[in-house]
């Protein structure tokens, strides 16, 4: 008896080495696979953000070598008032996308479901605007509002309405360009909850078919609920696009007119390549990233608690 006894706690034993030699084999080889993705993201993401961090602590023209100044850069940052001009400006870009940019994406994406003849067609239109390239759209819209041949103003003329300088009025020139970064990227969102609308079960349609469902109960219990995640990444998307938005903006007003449409990411291409002032430049962009974090992780944070507490959950 005393020799079985000792022959299964050998086999036990031998069973609990082989596992964890397989558990380790497993976990090497998950990092073997693993460790090319994780080298490229170091590399590419976490380094920049930490050499980015490191910059914004001196005072440097990006050539000779810089002075330590510890925080004076972030001291300057938020006593200057160019800076919160254009936080200001990222931040109608980000309510834009939120509450105007998805909700008309939503909609389009609706419409192609209708039994409208054509759609097909429309389809393609509608996603037209984001296929083109960011200069172009921005030299087309630059004709579109040219303040004496421009077609919006002859339109605005038909109606009786006076010219409007657009991009030169500091009044005009944020909701012009906010116009047209809608009219772009609507379409984006529009594609995603198409995507997302495809993959509803067609069952739960006719069930309500059955009990009698208006569109909008229909709307208001499936596709609204079931459409959540893909709404809470739109959002995030829509965020992070926001905050970093450069691109546009510079071709169409280059930040100004009197910096009415400065955003951070052209207060930090002038602060680095017009005035060579890297380490300010820094602190402007790593103020970007720690803005851009923190609401991203606000809105996981809110649809985790959404999802706890089952509003408008699946």
């Amino acid at each position: 008896m005393q020799q079985a006894s000792t022959s299964i706690e050998k086999v036990l034993e031998e069973a609990k080495v082989n596992e964890k030699t397989k558990k380790t084999k497993n976990a090497l080889t998950i990092a073997l696979f693993v460790s090319p993705a994780l080298i490229i993201y170091a590399l590419y993401v976490v380094y920049p953000i930490l050499a980015t961090l490191n910059y914004s602590f001196y005072d440097w023209n990006g050539s000779s070598v810089g002075t330590y100044i510890g925080l004076q850069n972030y001291i300057q940052l938020f006593n200057d008032s160019i800076f919160w001009t254009a936080l200001v400006n990222n931040t109608w870009i980000t309510l834009t996308s939120v509450f105007v940019q998805i909700p008309i994406g939503l909609i389009m994406a609706l419409m192609l479901f209708a039994p409208i003849k054509g759609i097909r067609l429309m389809s393609s239109v509608y996603f037209f605007p984001f296929l083109m390239s960011t200069v172009a759209i921005g030299l087309l819209w630059i004709y579109m509002y040219d303040p004496l041949n421009g077609s919006i103003n002859q339109l605005i003329n038909f109606f009786g309405f006076e010219n409007v300088a657009w991009l030169s009025g500091e009044n005009s020139a944020l909701i012009a360009v906010l116009f047209v970064i809608v009219w772009q990227f609507a379409p984006f969102y529009m594609i995603l909850f198409r995507a997302a609308i495809v993959g509803i079960p067609e069952e739960l349609y006719e069930a309500a078919d059955i009990d009698g469902a208006s569109l909008w109960h229909k709307f208001s219990r499936i596709t609204f609920p079931l459409l959540m995640p893909t709404i809470v990444s739109s959002s995030i998307l829509a965020i992070v696009g926001s905050l970093k938005a450069f691109d546009l903006f510079y071709v169409m007003t280059g930040g100004g007119p009197n910096h009415a449409t400065e955003l951070m990411g052209t207060y930090m291409f002038k602060q680095a390549f017009v005035n060579f002032n890297m380490g300010y430049a820094s602190a402007i962009a790593f103020v970007m990233f720690f803005i851009a974090l923190v609401v991203t992780i606000m809105i996981q944070l809110l649809d985790y608690y959404r999802q706890k507490k089952g509003v408008f959950s699946e």
